[in-house]
């Protein structure tokens, strides 16, 4: 089957853009103490929505497209659209496994969303882990290296062989949330730019998406 790959246009080169070199100070207890409260008040935060942009590259390779994240518990939506072609895939599932849609040769089925994202568009992401650094905490099952920032925020957490760069936060919400997450494990590199996120259940007019 032939990998789609969305061309990386505005939205990668919006993500790629140069940006001050962030603060990494070392854990001490303060921050820990910090990061431990927001992991705390975040811990029965289960549905929420996120709207931004994602790009991707595993060093050759690699997509773009504005992307629409609703998660409910196990269950997950994942849609990108690529901003030039309009072209979109939709990735869908939970505890029961996974459906990908919109790719050439019709939808696919499995049981690991990552290996369905991995054998049709030849992206590596980290989706299990993505789930939890997306909203600043640490993934459950793995040591996690912390490095913190301004506010005692994360700057950097190392986990799962991935490095994950916090370069900016919203701190309108409280607890704060990141807004852009740069993860890479080289040669993949996955970026982030969060324009929304709305934690709770999704409104009506996106149920059944």
């Amino acid at each position: 089957m032939r990998r789609l790959l969305f061309p990386v246009a505005a939205a990668g080169l919006l993500l790629a853009a140069c940006a001050p070199v962030p603060v990494r100070k070392p854990a001490d207890e303060a921050a820990l103490a910090a990061q431990a409260a927001r992991e705390g008040q975040l811990a029965d935060v289960h549905q929420w929505t996120l709207e931004g942009h994602l790009a991707v590259s595993d060093g050759h390779d690699g997509g773009s497209g504005s992307l629409r994240w609703m998660q409910d518990g196990e269950r997950y939506d994942f849609e990108l659209r690529a901003p030039i072609t309009g072209k979109s895939f939709r990735l869908s599932g939970g505890p029961g496994g996974a459906l990908l849609e919109g790719i050439e040769g019709g939808p696919l089925r499995g049981t690991d969303a990552e290996a369905l994202m991995r054998k049709a568009l030849g992206w590596e992401v980290p989706l299990d882990d993505l789930r939890a650094w997306v909203l600043g905490l640490r993934a459950a099952g793995a040591p996690a290296e912390l490095r913190f920032g301004e506010h005692d925020l994360p700057s950097l957490l190392t986990q799962d062989g991935w490095t994950v760069d916090y370069r900016a936060w919203d701190q309108a919400h409280q607890p704060p949330l990141p807004q852009k997450v740069f993860a890479s494990r080289p040669p993949y590199k996955v970026k982030l730019s969060i324009d929304s996120f709305r934690l709770g259940p999704a409104p009506c007019a996106d149920c059944g998406r």
